[in-house]
């Protein structure tokens, strides 16, 4: 079997961003799983609209997030990347295609996730086609690219799609099995890069005041807790009125307030 990519969007009130979302990681990916956790905007009308667009992109709602892992656990033992894309992530195609290339020729085959660039967004201004915000690092990595081919079995009741549950690793493999490529490599040299809007607004639903203000956020410690009170917390979350969260801030507002050329991520 070749080695193939595949993609698992989660997503709950995000019509701001989703389609761009979708369309800079659609030539990436052979298959593309978007969910939707019951969203009260536009984001399940243009979920919908991009499926019958792309054939190789499949839709559907859910009512617990944590469904949405089942996607991924028919890849495990596989040579297939998973991908984890969320709907105010816009990653630049043309640095896509790149790593696809380098993915499907075997580059990586021996770690289990790679680590990459992104820049935590404040502002994105496409008239100028630039965006500010801040890197990681030294802000936090984001580690959402996946092989599945170094494990034997990723089940359990996680929060989400590639959060929680149980990973089973094929020997050679582990945790520890990284390639943090975005703290060797720059911004301008990455594979691997996209603009996420953290900070921004992401829904219609969300006040026009928005910008700036935090959706809840959940801390790991929550995220990965399978206990009743776990998923007790997770529910409340799902009501609880944005707020500055001092978690969300720290992870991603380290180092300077930079700009950068938007320009490959708004085509």
């Amino acid at each position: 079997m070749s080695v193939r990519i595949v993609g698992i969007i989660l997503v709950r009130n995000e019509d701001v961003f989703v389609e761009q979302a979708i369309r800079s990681v659609v030539d990436f990916c052979d298959r593309i799983h978007a969910v939707d956790h019951v969203s009260t905007d536009r984001t399940w009308e243009i979920l919908r609209a991009l499926a019958g667009e792309y054939d190789h992109l499949d839709v559907r709602r859910v009512h617990h997030a944590g469904k949405s892992h089942e996607l991924a656990e028919q890849y495990a033992a596989t040579p297939t990347w998973v991908f984890g894309v969320d709907g105010d992530e816009l990653y630049d195609p043309l640095r896509l295609r790149r790593l696809r290339e380098e993915l499907l020729a075997g580059a990586y085959a021996d770690v289990f996730k790679v680590g990459y660039n992104m820049l935590n967004c404040v502002e994105i201004d496409r008239a100028a086609r630039t965006a500010s915000g801040y890197l990681s690092p030294p802000s936090r990595l984001a580690r959402k690219l996946y092989n599945f081919g170094a494990i034997e079995s990723w089940t359990g009741d996680g929060a989400e799609r590639l959060h929680g549950g149980t990973i089973v690793f094929r020997p050679g493999y582990d945790e520890r099995s990284v390639d943090n490529i975005g703290e060797r490599l720059s911004w301008d040299e990455t594979p691997l890069r996209c603009l996420h809007a953290t900070f921004l607004r992401r829904s219609s639903a969300d006040p026009e005041e928005g910008q700036g203000i935090l959706r809840p956020i959940l801390e790991e410690s929550v995220m990965h807790d399978r206990s009743l009170r776990g998923r007790l917390k997770r529910r409340l979350r799902r009501y609880t009125p944005p707020e500055t969260s001092a978690w969300k801030s720290e992870k991603y507002m380290r180092g300077d307030l930079v700009t950068v050329d938007a320009s490959p991520f708004l085509s």
